[in-house]
């Protein structure tokens, strides 16, 4: 059974794609805010939950996704939108995927105006939580950031 899906919070739904048997996914826009990071944590728990995660990969999921969505509305253009990607083997591999517009030419952020010592801790704990991850330039011409976290 495949297992699709899709809340979207005050923006339009993304157009739905193929999903393989047996493919658990969510997807969610989000507003290019401040609340961004607290709004995915907030819908992507109950997923998580639901696709059979334990405490601690729930934990370090919802981390990853707070990191990603952060550096996405602090440093980059909208849209803003969340996807996770389960396997259809029950291994408990989830994926993180963040899209955003492309860096902003100059951040003009609440995050800007904080002391340096509070930046630069999300590559170094999404490195330390995640078997792999990356950037991509997607053919929308947005660019995904993605984690990939194995079963614990």
């Amino acid at each position: 059974m495949t297992t699709t899906t899709i809340s979207h919070y005050r923006q339009q739904r993304p157009a739905p794609h193929a999903v393989p048997d047996g493919e658990r996914v969510f997807g969610l826009p989000l507003e290019n805010g401040p609340l961004a990071p607290a709004t995915a944590r907030h819908q992507a728990r109950p997923v998580l939950a639901a696709w059979g995660l334990t405490e601690d990969q729930i934990y370090d999921t919802l981390l990853i996704i707070s990191e990603l969505v952060t550096n996405a509305v602090t440093h980059a253009l909208p849209p803003v939108v969340l996807h996770l990607h389960a396997t259809a083997d029950h291994s408990s591999r989830v994926q993180v995927h963040v899209s955003d517009g492309g860096p902003q030419k100059a951040p003009d952020t609440w995050a800007a105006t904080r002391p340096a010592d509070e930046h630069g801790r999300g590559g170094m704990i999404i490195t330390a939580l995640a078997d792999q991850a990356g950037a991509d330039l997607d053919t929308d011409g947005l660019i995904d950031h993605w984690a990939d976290l194995g079963a614990a």
